[in-house]
């Protein structure tokens, strides 16, 4: 009785979890490879470990915007495959690689700037050099990543997330033997280091891109979806992309911003605080990853229904995805709650004395127990709200939040001088806030108005 309360179909739930499931899968290849970097890079030495994280995080930050944005090709390829035309959904790809086209030009400069940051931030000199290469080499392969973004994304929104999840491993399964024998000079290969790690970066995204186009360009997909008459500006689709991606893409460039300096004051702590910190986000990653695919599907589903204008089938992804998510992170939270101390001492170094960062680790174990069934609901209701082209309140709402977030962490690190544990109980709070509001939003059923999708689908 209750499960048609909640607007329950097992056909629903299964359709999610075929999207969701591959997605899982693909996220979980981005997440390996940046493992395999470090990983190598520690092999080496300390700075070249810190070398590829700084460098990795500064051109993750210099083009997520272009990532945000790109990524909206799920959104309207669903939307368009939801009203039935087809063939709208293969020029979505032709705009969003124009646009990339387009975009080089500051992508260049972004580089050019962003990589003489490095020395002003108190590095070690030899890092900073190493810091500045690897940056620059990834940079030289953003065009052919944000390309593969976009024809990811529009797979996504097609229901095909299959193909992406075979594409990812393949070139994840590129890159990982590839940066060995690059880093180290094996079989016959020079010994490059960090510019080995950097190069097999790019040539495994090249790879991969390849085999987008590939599924792409197959004949039963060319005829389904007109491929080959789709290469051509369209003026109305792109505005329409620009518009409602626009946000999404903002949305994630300032809360990486915001996120980044928190944990940048959050780290003036000192070094426990900071390691401990870099202990509990990376097992958050084990919540975070999977349920950027369930986001996916769910983003693909609500853009169909969106699109065929079946509002009542947008209940049941909402249901469904509350369902996954709850129980995943709930299991998820108990994990982390009885097992804390075991899963932080994976990290304890063979020598020296952790108990401090044990401890405090511990404590912080608990807030991420409590915080990842809210971050469950955040991403549930944001993929509800993004499929359904509600990307402007989104950005309003989550930029908003986020920078509250900072302006309250400001006062209680460096104003009124918390200790650490403080400075996490207000960030999970916020976490609960964030929920809050997007549950909000969407039993306000404002996104859901005919006037306001009639809007989203206008071209």
């Amino acid at each position: 009785m209750w499960l048609e309360k909640i607007h329950f179909n097992k056909n629903t739930m299964i359709e999610l979890v075929k999207i969701s499931l591959p997605m899982v899968v693909s996220q979980g290849t981005f997440a390996v490879m940046i493992f395999t970097d470090r990983y190598f890079m520690s092999q080496i030495d300390a700075i070249h470990m810190a070398a590829a994280l700084g460098g990795g995080v500064a051109a993750f930050f210099s083009f997520c915007f272009f990532t945000g944005l790109f990524s909206y090709a799920n959104a309207l390829a669903a939307q368009y495959l939801g009203a039935g035309e087809h063939s709208k959904c293969s020029k979505v790809v032709t705009q969003g690689i124009a646009m990339t086209i387009m975009c080089s030009p500051l992508l260049v400069i972004i580089t050019y700037f962003v990589s003489g940051i490095f020395e002003g931030v108190g590095h070690d000199p030899r890092q900073v050099e190493l810091e500045r290469i690897y940056y620059v080499i990834l940079m030289m392969g953003v065009v052919i990543t944000l390309a593969k973004t976009c024809v990811a994304s529009y797979f996504a929104g097609i229901g095909r997330t299959h193909i992406v999840m075979i594409c990812d491993v393949c070139g994840m399964v590129c890159n990982v033997p590839l940066c060995y024998l690059m880093v180290f000079g094996k079989l016959g290969f020079p010994e490059l280091g960090i510019i080995g790690a950097g190069v097999s970066t790019i040539v495994a995204s090249t790879f991969a891109f390849l085999l987008f186009v590939f599924f792409y360009l197959r004949k039963e997909h060319r005829e389904k979806f007109y491929v080959m008459e789709s290469f051509r500006l369209d003026w109305a689709i792109l505005r329409r992309f620009l518009r409602l991606g626009f946000p999404s893409g903002l949305e994630l460039f300032l809360n990486m911003a915001a996120f980044n300096l928190f944990l940048l004051m959050f780290q003036s702590y000192g070094v426990v605080q900071g390691a401990s910190a870099a202990i509990v986000f990376n097992w958050d990653l084990l919540s975070f990853v999977p349920m950027i695919g369930i986001n996916i599907g769910v983003i693909s589903l609500i853009g169909r229904f969106v699109g065929a204008n079946d509002m009542e089938r947008t209940e049941e992804v909402m249901s469904a995805g509350f369902i996954i998510g709850i129980f995943y992170s709930l299991a998820l939270a108990v994990i982390y709650i009885t097992f804390r101390f075991p899963l932080v001492e994976i990290f304890a170094p063979p020598t020296g004395d952790f108990s401090e960062i044990r401890e405090l680790s511990a404590f912080m174990m608990i807030g991420l127990s409590s915080y990842v069934m809210a971050d469950a609901l955040i991403i549930v209701s944001g993929g509800v709200l993004r499929g359904a082209g509600d990307t402007r309140w989104l950005m309003y709402a989550s930029v908003g939040l986020h920078w509250a977030m900072l302006v309250a962490q400001y006062y209680v690190i460096l104003v009124w001088g918390y200790g650490p544990r403080v400075s996490w109980l207000t960030f999970c709070a916020m976490i609960f806030v964030i929920a809050v509001v997007y549950l909000w939003r969407l039993k306000s059923g404002v996104w859901r108005e005919p006037e306001r999708l009639k809007k989203v689908m206008a071209e």
